[in-house]
């Protein structure tokens, strides 16, 4: 029995005119117990209606398609309280429970009990007791991440990654210093370029992999569903040379997307400055132009031109546009499209997909799935792969839409279904999707959810941005490294600095790998441990008392100095307990 009695709790909040007391007494503690006993049962209920997503699975996922529902079934409550109570307690607040959720909800549980004044054979005999869930959860996900990825060259590190540029298919160079450096992963986007380069930029990587015993993996995304602007009519100079052409906006302006369009155009105004025509553009996709409503928002050009579709014809959306730039924009020819608030029926696997795929079969280690929404759509990719006779290629789901954010949960659970699957956080498309003021919860909460399914995940779009392309980081882009390295992959686009970028990602991995682990922080010795004591007085009431610093008799090791007076504080040198004897977890 940890406790003789039942635990009170009663402390003041200690801040200057505050003076309400905090009470966690003994209905707090059963109303945990009763929450967290009714939500095993709630996971156990979840399991059982679920039990045909898991039958469905790989045989390899199963265990961690039960702990997706788990997780699934722990977070349809606010548990903000929850944790608080917790913490309060010094236990678990299960802030770090996605991979092992049953077992960590049952560990809190067991605490409570005990807390409570119960035996552990009372808490045994309510089919409790405490289990390691942490280190064998870690093991799945770093199982799963080993079989798309290949192996990690340490414990807790992250694989990169790198886009290959078009001019990589008749550089002799660079993808051998790729490889050379370590680089796991070579990304060939078959949204650009044709069947030719790309087997160009096979043969270099083959050659790299028979000239080291590094094995680089090989990922090429399908180019999806396109949904683009139409063309501009071309701008011709004072001297007779063609330019390309573009529509100017403002916030307020009104255009015109036609369903059926070969050349747009900028808004006609008369001699006098009347406006005659509303500025036009096409659309690349007629078949979803009856799939909107009034009321839609619309995004041009990776979200530098906000609008709202106000009016629809049958001929064309009358477009209210909402955000520019202050100095307004040009809108171009062949400039992405999204619409975030339409749903959308489109085919993720287009006819051009289903022509690629076969060279993509033959050739990568994993494909990208791009725009990928529904259920069907995984389906889908896993047919045309059963057909080509690789089920067994790996496949990422590419995270780019609000829609498929809202069904990520059944994304995972079918594509499970296949033996090597990842997600990537494709955080450009979801931006404009979701709003800039919500991709940061947005892309940790698809962290979260992959790894509750031990799916390992794919940190992409404009990580290290600025330095690929410049040769300077920013302060911004090296927090979002941090970030970028808690995931099982980071990916680094095309720049003349590439070289440079998976240098200084290296370094951020090596360095955080002793400081964290996913969103669980690491507690090694911090730097202040001994500065602090060595370095630091408290307030004289002698006026410009500065005394000069002299040896102490403690021992703060070779060529330390301690200040006047103060003595060794008490074991802050000693060597302590032998913490290498203690096995470690992580």
């Amino acid at each position: 029995m940890l406790i003789a009695k039942p635990l009170y709790i009663n402390f003041t909040l200690h801040q200057p005119g505050i003076s309400d007391i905090v009470r966690m007494d003994q209905q707090d503690i059963d109303d945990l117990i009763s929450f967290l006993t009714d939500s095993l049962a709630r996971m156990e209920a979840s399991e059982r209606l679920g039990a045909a997503f898991i039958d469905e699975v790989y045989p390899h996922y199963q265990e961690s398609a039960q702990n997706l529902l788990h997780y699934l079934s722990l977070r349809t409550h606010d548990l903000r309280p929850l944790q608080e109570r917790l913490a309060s307690l010094g236990i678990s607040s299960i802030s770090h429970s996605e991979r092992y959720t049953r077992t960590n909800v049952r560990n809190v549980l067991t605490l409570l009990h005990l807390v409570n004044g119960a035996t552990m054979e009372e808490v045994k005999a309510k089919g409790l007791g405490l289990h390691l869930g942490f280190p064998r959860s870690k093991q799945r996900l770093q199982e799963h991440t080993a079989a798309l990825f290949g192996p990690e060259r340490h414990a807790g590190h992250t694989r990169i990654m790198v886009t290959l540029p078009s001019e990589a298919a008749e550089d002799d160079t660079l993808i051998q210093t790729l490889v050379d450096m370590g680089v796991e992963i070579l990304r060939i986007n078959c949204g650009h370029d044709n069947a030719v380069v790309w087997k160009n930029m096979i043969d270099r990587i083959q050659a790299a992999r028979e000239r080291c015993a590094h094995h680089v993996l090989v990922y090429m995304d399908l180019a999806g569903p396109k949904i683009r602007t139409g063309k501009v009519v071309p701008r011709w100079s004072s001297k007779g040379k063609r330019k390309d052409g573009f529509i100017p906006l403002q916030e307020g302006d009104l255009i015109h997307v036609w369903k059926q369009l070969e050349w747009g155009e900028p808004a006609i105004y008369s001699d006098k400055g009347d406006l005659v025509a509303l500025a036009r553009i096409g659309l690349s996709l007629p078949e979803l132009f009856d799939q909107v409503k009034p009321g839609d928002r619309i995004w041009f050009d990776d979200g530098k031109i906000g609008g709202v579709i106000e009016e629809i014809s049958p001929e064309y959306w009358t477009v209210r546009i909402t955000m520019t730039a202050p100095d307004g924009a040009k809108l171009r020819s062949e400039k992405g499209i999204n619409l975030p608030d339409s749903n959308l029926a489109l085919p993720s696997l287009t006819a051009e997909d289903r022509r690629t795929l076969p060279f993509i079969v033959e050739h990568a280690d994993m494909v990208g799935y791009s725009f990928v929404q529904r259920q069907d759509d995984v389906e889908a990719l896993q047919q045309a792969l059963e057909s080509l006779g690789r089920p067994d290629l790996g496949i990422i789901l590419k995270i780019e839409t609000r829609l498929a954010f809202d069904n990520l949960p059944g994304l995972l659970l079918t594509a499970m279904r296949s033996p090597r699957v990842g997600v990537m956080i494709a955080r450009g498309d979801l931006a404009v999707e979701v709003g800039w003021s919500r991709i940061a919860e947005v892309q940790e909460e698809i962290g979260w959810l992959c790894e509750a399914a031990h799916i390992p995940n794919i940190w992409a779009t404009q990580v290290l941005e600025n330095l690929a392309k410049t040769g300077l980081a920013t302060r911004a882009e090296i927090t979002d490294a941090v970030a970028a390295v808690r995931a099982e992959c980071a990916m680094l686009n095309k720049g003349p600095y590439i070289v440079k970028a998976v240098k200084t990602l290296q370094k951020i991995d090596d360095r955080m790998d002793a400081h964290q682990y996913k969103k669980k922080p690491f507690l090694r010795p911090c730097v202040w441990r001994k500065t602090f004591w060595t370095g630091c007085r408290p307030r004289r009431d002698t006026v410009n008392f500065r005394p000069k610093p002299k040896p102490t008799t403690g021992n703060l090791g070779p060529g330390r100095q301690g200040m006047p007076g103060r003595s060794n504080v008490a074991g802050l040198d000693s060597p302590g307990p032998d913490i290498t004897r203690i096995s470690p977890m992580y």
